[in-house]
């Protein structure tokens, strides 16, 4: 495979267009790349594990899905949170999806220095040991398959196992630096 240069007066696709010229491109910094993921919705989950030293657990906005066949998630934290180490160990976790107005339990888990699981937080643990957050309208259990070291995150490969849906709702989103939700046509 031999890489070219791309020279759109060269191209013989009919209609093609070119972005002008007076459309500026600026190098990624920390600052602009905050400013593009600020804008780009994401949905909210609360990841818990423990890998016997009790329960941690953080917000993400990072869960993606990577496989049907066989079924894989993945999401990264950062090497510096709280939570990496028991992450780091543990074979197992829990992928919490939070309805629309479950902002406060995103902002605990979001918080460091803060006891995640004390009250008000609910929680339980699952017959295999993960915590689980009682109020999390459904939850994935899930095994890890892989961590991979990436500048200062470590991207997570896990495989679900289980699902449980406790009842029907609205996804709560992170965009534009606040907690936001869709809106279903009546």
């Amino acid at each position: 495979m031999s890489v070219h240069a791309f020279n759109p007066a060269r191209t013989s696709r009919p209609g093609l267009t070119v972005v002008p010229d007076h459309v500026e491109e600026r190098a990624v910094d920390a600052d602009i790349f905050r400013t593009v993921f600020r804008r780009h919705a994401a949905g909210v989950v609360v990841i818990t594990a423990d890998s016997g030293h009790g329960p941690v657990g953080f917000t993400a906005t990072s869960l993606v899905s990577v496989s049907l066949l066989p079924p894989l998630v993945s999401f990264s934290i950062a090497t510096t949170a709280s939570s990496w180490p028991t992450v780091h160990q543990a074979d197992s976790l829990v992928i919490n999806f939070l309805d629309a107005d479950q902002y406060a339990i995103a902002g605990v888990f979001a918080t460091s220095g803060v006891d995640r699981f004390a009250e008000p937080t609910r929680w339980s643990r699952l017959r295999t040991g993960e915590p689980v957050l009682d109020d999390a309208p459904s939850y994935l259990r899930a095994l890890v398959e892989h961590r991979f070291a990436v500048a200062d995150h470590h991207i997570v490969v896990a495989r679900l196992a289980t699902h449980a849906e406790r009842r029907e709702h609205e996804p709560l989103l992170y965009h534009d630096g606040r907690y936001a939700t869709t809106h279903r046509p009546a």
